[in-house]
């Protein structure tokens, strides 16, 4: 065996026994879902996920609506019980185009093909996720070197007529981009242009990658098309189940093969959920690969003799958070934007900026791309030239939206150390993105108005929290920090904010409350209605127990509320029509700015996202007090997400509130309450553009 075998069967080896690893931590859970299905469950999974489901199919065209409508009504259901319909109506009746977007979905597929010694050997599967991009294994292509002795070979299948169809090859090239990572064991490689200069996902199609939730619930059938044992197309449709939805993985009944390395894995609405990856082979006690008979495998035996219980695949929306998180140049950030703006890419400075159409690449000689990753970003634009940065906050001209229009982005907590331009440019790319989606103009970020008070924020907390350094909170659970903060709350509030929060999450009111010791005290009142919260949303213990803390000690420290609007009324236009964007606490404290603007700035519109409005606890002791009609404000929007724990209370239903548009979203998985994901909704985009353009 060469030494390019040992190191493929190495990784391949590596995947599987990771894959089994998780499949026997997840046994209890796997039990529990199995268990749920024999008794008659269709799909066992929370009611929020069922929830998201219903609506994604429904939004996506994946159901007809009128079947779901003549189901569904036959009969009085409560919610889950509709949303299960939904789901199963999805599963069972499919439009006839279910078929047809099959064969679309499945021309994105390629045969990845090693060249080695002179030979050529099909080695795994991969797909286009962008034009220009195609996903597969880590374990499939490791590294550039490899990636450059390989290449694609699509239309590798039979045609209707039961005949070999014209494949097509086209080399990788991984120079222009190329990234991988072991343990998500993904790879994105860059797929050399056509001779005709056509980038492949042009002439094959692309699978459009989505962060959003909503994609697939626990007992729902999945469909994978790839090439087992390196043969031509084949797929596996819908003949079996979901078992397990781990952070990163998720675990699933199907028949594939070794050669499936790599394969997408769809829902019945053809979006991809989930990277394949590998088999979960049956071990014994000793960790020992078992055959079919019971006995150890050996090398040798083959694939076919290994007793396999389950496939294991990569969740898409972890590889997308992972591609997020890298530091790479301009021009292999703008090929990542190229997978579009489901997939939460299209971030940064180079999305953020408007981009000139793109030109078909140039080939030289017929033979091969000129194409690289530098000449892909635009060219800086007049904002990025301009000498003169940004002072505290205010944009870098007056001449935007017409001179007398102004965006002024109101940010939360938790902001102290960031640099506010930064800041600036991370809202207008979520913006933008949801600006794109609602067929508006992008906008510069120096042109928006942003105040910053985070670190005056940060200050006056660590100033008051005497208790909180000697009980050393980096040392202790939420929990036990949250009845830190409970005891230092100025107006003793903190406690009744967290209980009406969990109260309206619908935490039943006379369950056992867990208590444990610590130091003098007794510590875990509040447990319960922390992890109430947490486990029904999408947001950790710490951070609704520090974002309550930081909203009760605005609300009751009368020089903190102060101190925060006098930072904010520093950096704020005098005169003008004024677009509000706000966030977080930031609604909170946009509420009380709103009561104090100058009378020559006239509010048209207000966005709250991710606000705790909702709340009792909050809003009774705004300056105004009690729910109100903000003064002056001509319209409203407040978006929000059932996921966002610090949303709850929403949407805002006291009729004292006045006239307003409730815009429920879904955002994406471990980003309920980011603001870049609020405004990348073209609801809320749209409402802010068109004020702005003028196109109300």
């Amino acid at each position: 065996m060469s030494v390019m075998d040992r190191s493929h069967v190495e990784l391949q080896e590596q995947a599987a026994a990771e894959a089994a690893r998780r499949y026997e931590d997840s046994a209890a859970e796997r039990e529990r879902v199995e268990g749920r299905l024999a008794s008659g469950v269709r799909f066992p999974d929370t009611p929020d996920a069922l929830a998201a489901r219903a609506d994604r199919i429904l939004d996506r065209g994946g159901l007809s609506p009128s079947a779901v409508v003549a189901d569904i009504h036959r009969e009085a259901m409560d919610l889950p019980q509709a949303n299960e319909r939904v789901i199963d109506l999805s599963n069972e009746l499919q439009a006839w185009s279910f078929l047809p977007r099959g064969v679309r979905a499945g021309a994105t597929v390629a045969r990845i093909t090693l060249r080695r010694d002179g030979r050529e050997l099909p080695h795994g599967t991969g797909f286009m996720v962008s034009p220009r991009l195609m996903m597969t294994n880590h374990h499939v292509l490791p590294d550039e070197g490899f990636a450059r002795q390989c290449f694609a070979e699509f239309n590798a299948q039979v045609t209707v007529d039961n005949m070999p169809d014209t494949t097509v090859r086209m080399e990788f090239d991984p120079g222009t981009f190329f990234t991988a990572d072991r343990r998500l064991d993904f790879a994105l490689v860059a797929v050399a242009p056509a001779q005709d200069g056509r980038p492949p996902g042009e002439i094959f199609g692309w699978n459009r990658l989505s962060v959003q939730l909503g994609k697939l619930v626990l007992g729902e059938k999945v469909n994978i098309i790839g090439h087992p044992d390196g043969r031509l197309k084949e797929i596996v449709l819908r003949d079996n189940a979901v078992l397990v939805r781990l952070d990163d993985f998720v675990h699933y009944r199907t028949d594939t093969r070794p050669g499936n390395s790599g394969s997408p894995v769809f829902n019945d609405q053809w979006e991809v959920v989930a990277l394949h990856h590998s088999g979960v082979p049956r071990r014994d006690g000793q960790g020992r690969v078992l055959r079919q008979d019971g006995r150890p495998w050996q090398q040798g035996d083959g694939d076919d003799a290994i007793d396999w219980v389950a496939n294991e695949g990569v969740r898409i929306s972890s590889v997308l958070r992972h591609l997020a998180g890298l530091d790479v140049d301009r021009g292999r950030r703008a090929l990542l934007a190229e997978m579009g703006p489901d997939s939460g890419l299209d971030q940064g400075a180079a999305a953020a900026t408007p981009q000139p159409e793109r030109t078909t690449p140039a080939v030289s000689g017929g033979t091969g791309p000129t194409v690289s990753a530098a000449p892909v970003a635009a060219p800086l634009t007049e904002s990025e030239t301009r000498s003169q940065p940004t002072k505290k906050g205010r944009p870098a001209r007056s001449t935007a939206f017409g001179g007398r229009r102004h965006l002024v982005f109101l940010h939360g907590r938790d902001q102290q150390g960031e640099e506010p331009d930064d800041l600036r440019r991370k809202w207008t790319a979520g913006l933008n993105r949801g600006l794109t989606l609602a067929s508006l103009p992008p906008l510069d970020p120096n042109d928006v108005w942003f105040p910053f008070y985070g670190t005056r924020l940060a200050g006056l907390v660590s100033g008051r929290e005497s208790t909180a350094g000697a009980v050393g909170l980096d040392q202790v659970n939420a929990a036990a920090a949250a009845e830190v903060f409970a005891a230092e709350s100025p107006t003793g509030a903190y406690e009744q904010l967290l209980y009406e929060a969990a109260a309206r999450a619908g935490m039943p009111q006379n369950g056992p409350a867990t208590t444990e010791g610590f130091g003098a005290g007794l510590v875990g009142a509040l447990h319960r209605p922390l992890s109430w919260l947490a486990a029904r949303s999408d947001v950790d213990e710490w951070t609704i127990a520090t974002f309550l803390r930081d909203v009760d000690l605005y609300l009751g420290d009368s020089a903190v509320r102060q101190a925060v609007l006098d930072s904010v009324m520093e950096t704020m236009p005098a005169t003008g029509d004024l677009v509000l964007v706000t966030h977080s606490l930031g609604t909170v404290v946009g509420m009380d700015l709103l009561s104090r603007l100058p009378a020559g700035l006239d509010p048209v519109l207000l966005v709250t996202a991710g606000s705790p409005l909702g709340l009792d606890g909050v809003n009774e002791r705004l300056l105004a007090r009690g729910p109100h009609r903000p003064p002056r404000v001509r319209d409203w929007v407040n978006v929000w997400c059932p996921t966002d724990a610090v949303a709850i209370g929403c949407p805002l239903e006291d009729e004292r509130w006045g006239k307003l548009t409730q815009l429920a979203v879904s955002n994406g998985r471990d980003r309920a309450h980011k603001i870049e994901e609020y405004l990348s909704h073209p609801g809320a985009a749209g409402a802010i553009g068109s004020v702005l353009t003028g196109r109300t």
